[in-house]
């Protein structure tokens, strides 16, 4: 399931082939799936799918570990925690989308500030910042959880360069975002965002494959 999740999480990438009249190197990957977006449905769509299959997985990993005393260590529990409401979150971003796209329209983002916009632009902003809080915990502790408890070769091994780059991007978007909200301009803001939930993707790739792996063993 967190494979599939993983993959679903990256069809923002589509916008590289269909024309979306967004600039990905200046806009949020959330304002694909806005409402006055004519592809908006299809978007808001991967992300639930995307969501509900990270959050099951996630899920059933917690239910395994309480089933199985060995599994319950802190750090695996903590990081299956933040992957489960990472999941959630970004189920529940798919039904709290933008009205409209602050980066491109002006209005939309004079609304914004003025608080005009409703009330699911500030209920998705709480939704994507659990998201991504929640993807930021499960990378850390579980790459901490497999280089410490010995488990998950592929995760201990290749993990810790996938935590460092997330961060460094999550760094780069939270950046961006406070100068775009401060009026100056959006620095890249849709490129840092864009890498940021490339890096989560892979290392949720990377996750299942780990995972999968050891269970064949």
């Amino acid at each position: 399931m967190i494979g599939l999740g993983a993959a679903a999480y990256t069809a923002w990438v589509l916008e590289v082939v269909l024309s979306t009249g967004l600039n990905p190197i200046e806009t949020y990957v959330s304002e694909l799936a806005a409402q006055d977006r004519p592809l908006g449905g299809l978007f808001r769509a991967t992300d639930f799918t995307a969501g509900l299959l990270v959050f099951a997985g996630g899920l059933l990993a917690l239910l395994r570990a309480a089933r199985h005393p060995d599994h319950r260590r802190p750090w695996s529990l903590l990081g299956w925690a933040g992957i489960t409401v990472f999941g959630a979150a970004t189920a529940a971003d798919a039904w709290l989308p933008l009205s409209c796209t602050p980066t491109v329209d002006p209005v939309c983002a004079a609304r914004e500030t003025a608080g005009l916009v409703p009330a699911t632009h500030r209920a998705h902003a709480v939704s994507s910042s659990l998201a991504m809080t929640g993807a930021l915990v499960g990378t850390v502790a579980l790459t901490v959880a497999a280089r410490r408890y010995r488990r998950h070769a592929p995760l201990a091994r290749h993990g810790p360069a996938l935590v460092v780059l997330a961060l460094l991007a999550t760094a780069w978007t939270l950046t961006a975002i406070a100068l775009f909200t401060a009026g100056r301009g959006t620095w890249a803001l849709g490129a840092g965002q864009r890498l940021q939930v490339l890096l989560v993707a892979l290392w949720l790739g990377l996750l299942a494959h780990a995972v999968r792996t050891e269970r064949r063993t």
